[in-house]
């Protein structure tokens, strides 16, 4: 089988990760403000075909659905920062939501939602920084970029740009998809973007109801392939500096609907500083 995950060669690779190195208030706020500028100049001048979203069209076939849940209790986290943030996944949904990626364009979560502010209307939501639990305007929506790379991930379209935390901040709690199957964002350079580069047009579809963000890719033509996303190799390795790290491989498998012959491929590996104790009991 082409691609067959081979977990003899991880398991034996160095799994020593460094202590991250931390950086002062005003060096974190003039550097992010460099890669935002950077990132809109870029969109500016870069040439690049963009996804845009087109009012009344509707495709027919689904490649994908998942939805996850909204209101999920967080040790040492205010439920109210969940509820501000299903407020601005409504905001950015709705400038995503129907969006057409034709063949050869680029799909991209910032280039459509804009910088989140208060004049729009956002909240003050739940944000990662460097591993530890912080607060800030239009916190929450990485649960968007979650979403929408999971389900791209599924279909044959082309994952051009995705980041994830570096840290494992919260313990697994009823988790129905592998470690490490997300995206996070930051306005506007820790960005998702998808390339379609099939000869046929998808469309991505998003609603809210009262318990979970719900989420569709559309196709123009009945898909061909089903995808099955699984993990390998997973550890949880202790580091000379006193913490913990967790590991895994991410595999995407494409399995023909008629003649049954399935890839598999290597999307990822992952790494991550544990933020909790991977020895507690239950």
């Amino acid at each position: 089988m082409p691609g067959t995950p081979n977990r003899n060669s991880f398991a034996t690779e160095n799994r020593a990760v460094e202590k991250p190195a931390q950086r002062g208030y005003l060096r974190k706020l003039f550097g992010r403000e460099y890669f935002i500028l950077k990132r809109r100049l870029n969109w500016i001048f870069a040439k690049g075909n963009f996804a845009r979203p087109l009012g009344g069209t509707q495709l027919q076939y689904r490649a994908i659905k998942h939805h996850s849940v909204l209101l999920r209790p967080l040790k040492d986290v205010d439920m109210y920062l969940q509820h501000n943030k299903i407020t601005n996944l409504r905001l950015a949904i709705d400038r995503i939501n129907g969006v057409v990626i034709e063949p050869g364009q680029t799909f991209s979560i910032w280039k459509l939602v804009g910088r989140p502010t208060r004049a729009k209307g956002y909240l003050e939501g739940l944000v990662l920084m460097n591993g530890k639990i912080s607060t800030g305007i239009g916190g929450g929506l990485c649960q968007l970029g979650n979403l929408v790379y999971w389900m791209a991930l599924h279909t044959p379209l082309t994952i051009t740009e995705r980041w994830r935390h570096g840290f494992d901040v919260f313990p697994d709690v009823n988790r129905t998809i592998p470690f490490a199957c997300g995206a996070t964002l930051s306005y506007n350079y820790v960005d998702l973007q998808i390339k379609n580069e099939t000869t046929e047009r998808y469309q991505i579809v998003l609603w809210l109801d009262e318990e979970y963000l719900h989420g569709e890719i559309k196709a123009e033509y009945e898909p061909e392939y089903e995808y099955e996303v699984f993990e390998s190799d997973h550890l949880i390795k202790p580091q000379f500096w006193g913490g913990y790290t967790r590991h895994n491989r991410i595999w995407k498998r494409r399995k023909c609907k008629t003649g049954g012959s399935t890839e598999d491929q290597l999307v990822t590996d992952n790494h991550a500083i544990m933020m909790y104790n991977p020895l507690l009991g239950e």
